[in-house]
């Protein structure tokens, strides 16, 4: 047997409760990208997506195929590794720190000293294309690492490759995330190499590397020693600073990442396979980009149906998301948004309701592989 777990990285499913209190309401991912962009997905609505509360742009099929609902997230924030940590089981008590105003001086002349540099470009919240194109020539007379974050608890290091060398840029970012913890301690250090000229420089998005906090014991811990493979696709095992995992698939985008899932579907083994599709996010959420958002829906849509041809008798696909991304709401930033919560599987069919955290999730994984898992969450089954 086979769980498949597909994040739709940031496809939110309109706001939480508590989004005011991040600045959200009035987030809705889905229907919001669905409106603006007039899109069509027959092959989600058949799956019951239009009946999962919050859903209004979608038709409501009579007898969807599987399970369908929602889940609202317990942990405080609105980031990938909040999101992520919470579906293996791990509930927060404070949130990742974030950076508003760029990271202290003192740590950063450290961090340079450490890594052998004389100093570093930037240093406050920037998109990352953006941060390249105003600091990428700059960096290129110095040499200095252009450090940049966001409103996510993250601190990203770019740097060109005819400048620094991918792995000299990975030394940089492990010296980083030896250092962020305690109060400086963040969720994740991010390694971006470019290339290019000014003018036309451009990020190489399968050198990125992410550096994560380790997490606490979590269901995917309990699936290893069970004895089953735990394999991570795209950027997952890096959200986990690959814990848990039995295999790392790399993927070059949303497309790649679907491909190289469906070929570990026909493979011979028992256990999970735990999927990002991280475009959604990066390239049209962040870019507030509603029509190749839109593209992007349409394009796992259509991906569909080859997904459920690929599923033996015992094999079980979810479908959720980590946040929202609303690609019509002002800012840049991720929204405060409830997760999406698809499932087939033998036997699995109707509404599935709200559930109260996304660590149901997990813990649904370990109840169908007949594992024990005491932590958060409640099982679907």
């Amino acid at each position: 047997m086979k769980a498949v777990a597909i994040v739709l990285d940031s496809v939110g499913l309109g706001y939480l409760p508590d989004a005011p209190l991040f600045g959200d309401e009035g987030a809705d991912t889905l229907d919001h990208t669905v409106l603006k962009t007039g899109i069509a997905l027959p092959h989600l609505a058949d799956l019951g997506l239009g009946r999962v509360p919050g859903v209004h742009t979608l038709p409501r099929a009579e007898r969807p195929r599987g399970g369908f609902g929602r889940m609202r997230e317990v942990n405080p924030g609105k980031d990938t590794t909040t999101g992520h940590w919470e579906f293996v089981g791990i509930h927060l008590e404070k949130p990742f720190r974030t950076f508003p105003q760029g990271f202290p001086e003192d740590f950063l002349r450290e961090w340079a000293e450490a890594i052998g540099v004389g100093g570093w470009l930037l240093n406050r919240p920037y998109s990352g294309t953006e941060a390249i194109r105003d600091y990428g020539e700059a960096h290129l007379k110095t040499g200095y690492p252009i450090v940049y974050t966001s409103a996510d608890s993250v601190f990203q290091v770019a740097a060109h490759v005819d400048v620094v060398p991918v792995e000299e840029l990975y030394r940089f970012c492990q010296v980083a995330r030896e250092r962020l913890v305690g109060e400086l301690q963040v969720a994740r250090v991010i390694a971006r190499p470019f290339a290019g000229e000014p003018g036309r420089f451009y990020r190489l998005e399968h050198l990125r590397k992410d550096f994560a906090l380790e997490p606490p014991r979590n269901v995917l811990d309990v699936l290893r020693e069970g004895g089953l493979e735990v394999v991570g696709v795209g950027k997952i095992p890096d959200i986990y600073a690959g814990r848990g995992f039995t295999r790392k698939v790399k993927t070059k985008d949303n497309q790649d990442g679907l491909e190289k899932t469906l070929a570990l579907m026909g493979e011979p083994f028992s256990g999970l396979v735990f999927t990002n599709l991280v475009d959604f996010d990066s390239k049209y959420g962040h870019r507030r980009d509603p029509e190749g958002y839109g593209r992007a829906l349409v394009e796992l849509d259509a991906f569909l149906p080859r997904l459920l041809a690929a599923l033996g008798p015992e094999d079980h696909l979810f479908l959720v998301s980590d946040h929202g991304n609303d690609p019509t709401f002002f800012g840049t930033d991720h929204t405060r948004e409830y997760g999406m919560l698809l499932w087939v599987g033998p036997g699995v069919e109707g509404e599935l309701g709200t559930r109260e955290t996304f660590a149901d999730l997990g813990a649904t994984w370990a109840r169908l592989f007949g594992l024990a898992w005491d932590g958060p969450g409640t099982s679907l089954v």
